[in-house]
């Protein structure tokens, strides 16, 4: 028997209906990582809050996907690197900087390598990244607001990916394309 319930916007605790509602508005179908998240409306409503300030940020919309590949990869969500291999495609990102991505590689472009870095050293370091590795990023061309900006997207997607992993959110149908296995 599982462990999490898988809601519609009917079964929903009330606190996350309204939010069940808008994700389904904006995607056209109910992804079931959110309908899982629904057994905590304020899970639910964090992240959705806390991606919604990600994207606001003054990071390029390229350069956020860079962010959650990255987290998402290093976390192993198989169902956020679906989704968000699939927006990098609207974005038109070629297939190269896609499949490096995916493979936690080097990147083609350094500016995007420079933040991919400074990603994982966000991820590995706790926050308490080396001076080195910031001035490393800086020297890119980010800024110091940049580096905060990373700092919410991991929060963000460290939010998603736990909690994908914690209920073992299976992938959707309409991300199928975009399947992807954790490294073995």
């Amino acid at each position: 028997m599982p462990v999490f319930t898988a809601h519609t916007a009917e079964t929903a605790p009330a606190a996350a209906r309204r939010a069940i509602e808008g994700v389904r508005g904006r995607f056209g179908w109910l992804p079931t990582p959110v309908a899982l998240m629904a057994d905590s409306p304020q899970l639910l409503t964090g992240f959705l809050a806390t991606s919604a300030g990600f994207e606001q940020t003054d990071l390029a919309p390229l350069e956020r996907e860079v962010v959650i590949l990255t987290v998402s990869t290093t976390n192993e969500c198989h169902f956020c690197v679906a989704l968000h291999t699939g927006k990098l495609t609207q974005l038109g990102a070629t297939t190269e900087l896609i499949t490096a991505l995916r493979a936690g590689s080097a990147l083609p472009e350094p500016r995007l390598e420079a933040l991919r870095r400074f990603t994982l050293a966000v991820l590995d370091h706790r926050g308490a990244v080396p001076d080195n590795e910031l001035h490393e990023f800086l020297t890119a061309g980010y800024q110091p607001r940049h580096a905060l900006d990373v700092v919410l997207g991991v929060g963000a997607y460290t939010m998603s990916t736990f909690a994908n992993r914690l209920t073992q959110a299976p992938l959707d149908p309409p991300l199928a394309a975009h399947a992807w296995p954790p490294a073995a």
